[in-house]
């Protein structure tokens, strides 16, 4: 009774740990998105630290509360767009104080004009003018032009007689916010490539399945690919189907008789492992990373066969030249790579190309397929290569949520980068503009539906014949 307690307790232990790391392997995908992290950095640090500065406030007591409406408003706009014209902390915090400053002058200005104590000038009109003109003026003339500094200038005519204290308490809350922005910026922000794109730190150990007559350009992809990491590593994958170990079983039992099947399935592993060995040399020396090579027998299903092998090498992308029915469909080998957990590049070569510089990387919008192809093509393109990336729209009015995209899209990516819009069909802008390029890259469309890809097919069945190499990527 207890064992099978205890054995359902396991059960549903190992259950729960497969959905956490399911949802939190979707939680990071979803972080990928530069917008997303931006909302979520909202949701987490605006909060925090309006409810710190309350908390300071409340604790030393001179701290106005009417500092805490421009407070939230400018560090929302500074969190939510952290490249933006108002996103500078010298900004941020000489406007607030500058706007401070200029409306405490404006009440000095006006209760002198109007021969009546500050404390009883109220909220008056010329005052709120006046703050708002030299607001306007000082912050024009400083370059601290900033939408909440008119903001605090207003506040001052309703703090009395404390408006030292408002400004001190302006100046010391917008520093304490502007630090975290910064280091958040700085930590957080700009280094999202290496916490959030999973490819950036892995993807350095690559397994390529020697199939087909483009294998070697695929191999030095897959070399090229993982030579960009220091732990970088190749395995170079023969499988050995059933005609090699009938001709080589032939050869043995014709010659030593018994023992013919394992010697027959040896003798065909060892000629493949000589071919592969000579290949590996050829990429050590060329590309300068560790090449292994293995060789398994199949056993019927050869997409499994390389998963297995990736697996027991400790690799995690299968780089694999790009197979196709006579009627344009994935052939069931790769189909079972594209429904995997593992990363998949595929690569369609037309020719005997195996350096990659100049590369296109049409993408539809931000996602974690889009910052996968972005990095393998600045791995291949290197310091003195360069990356196109390129989105298509349908109307005018999406170009500039679209630049934008891209903009996200591009900011981390080291390579000498452009960004190009268009307003032709997809198919169309790659054909025009494929042979200014090594290498397009385009994504496996592996996370659209049934219906998606029957009303519209995806990009790479659309636009095979190209006059450039096309590499087609699926992200697990």
């Amino acid at each position: 009774m207890f064992s099978e307690l205890r054995r359902r307790l396991a059960a549903a232990r190992r259950r729960a740990a497969r959905v956490e790391r399911r949802e939190l392997r979707s939680f990071r995908k979803w972080l990928e998105t530069t917008n997303n992290l931006l909302h979520a950095s909202v949701l987490l640090f605006v909060p925090l630290l309006v409810g710190l500065v309350t908390l300071l406030a409340n604790t030393v007591g001179a701290v106005s509360f009417l500092l805490f409406p421009p407070l939230a408003s400018g560090t929302y706009t500074l969190f939510s767009e952290p490249e933006g014209r108002y996103s500078d902390p010298r900004t941020f915090v000489g406007g607030l104080t500058v706007g401070a400053l200029c409306g405490w002058a404006a009440v000095e200005v006006a209760a002198y004009a109007y021969g009546v104590p500050t404390a009883s000038l109220g909220v008056n009109a010329g005052a709120a003018a006046l703050g708002v003109f030299l607001t306007g003026g000082a912050t024009w003339a400083l370059d601290l032009e900033l939408p909440t500094a008119f903001s605090t200038a207003l506040l001052v005519l309703i703090t009395g007689t404390a408006q030292f204290a408002y400004v001190a308490g302006v100046a010391l809350s917008s520093s304490l916010v502007a630090i975290v922005f910064a280091v958040w910026r700085r930590e957080v922000y700009e280094e999202r490539a290496r916490y959030l794109y999973r490819t950036t730190e892995a993807d350095d150990h690559v397994v390529v399945p020697m199939r087909g007559e483009t294998a070697e350009q695929t191999a030095m992809l897959g070399a090229r690919i993982a030579a960009a990491h220091d732990a970088g590593k190749v395995v170079l994958l023969d499988v050995v189907d059933d005609e090699e170990i009938a001709a080589a079983e032939r050869e043995c039992i014709a010659g030593e008789g018994e023992n013919a099947d394992s010697t027959a399935e040896e003798r065909a592993a060892d000629a493949a492992a000589r071919d592969l060995e000579r290949q590996a040399a050829r990429i050590e020396t060329t590309v300068g990373v560790p090449c292994d090579v293995a060789v398994a027998v199949e056993n019927g299903n050869p997409a499994g066969t390389v998963l297995s092998t990736a697996e027991e090498a400790n690799c995690d992308l299968v780089v694999t030249p790009f197979e196709c029915d006579e009627d344009g469909a994935l052939t069931p080998y790769l189909r079972a790579l594209f429904g995997s957990d593992v990363d998949v590049v595929a690569l369609q070569s037309t020719g005997e190309r195996t350096r990659w510089k100049r590369i296109m990387v049409p993408v539809r919008s931000a996602s974690d397929v889009a910052h996968a192809m972005l990095d393998y093509a600045e791995r291949l393109a290197g310091g003195n290569g360069s990356i196109s990336v390129c989105s298509c729209i349908d109307a005018e009015r999406e170009r500039r949520r679209t630049e934008s995209m891209l903009a996200n899209l591009t900011e981390t990516v080291g390579t000498r980068c452009e960004t190009r819009v268009s307003r032709s069909s997809i198919e169309e802008f790659v054909e025009r503009n494929d042979a200014h390029y090594d290498l397009v890259f385009l994504g496996a469309s592996t996370d659209r539906s049934a219906a998606s890809k029957f009303f519209s097919r995806p990009t790479y069945e659309r636009v095979r014949d190209l006059d450039t190499d096309i590499a087609i990527v699926h992200t697990a």
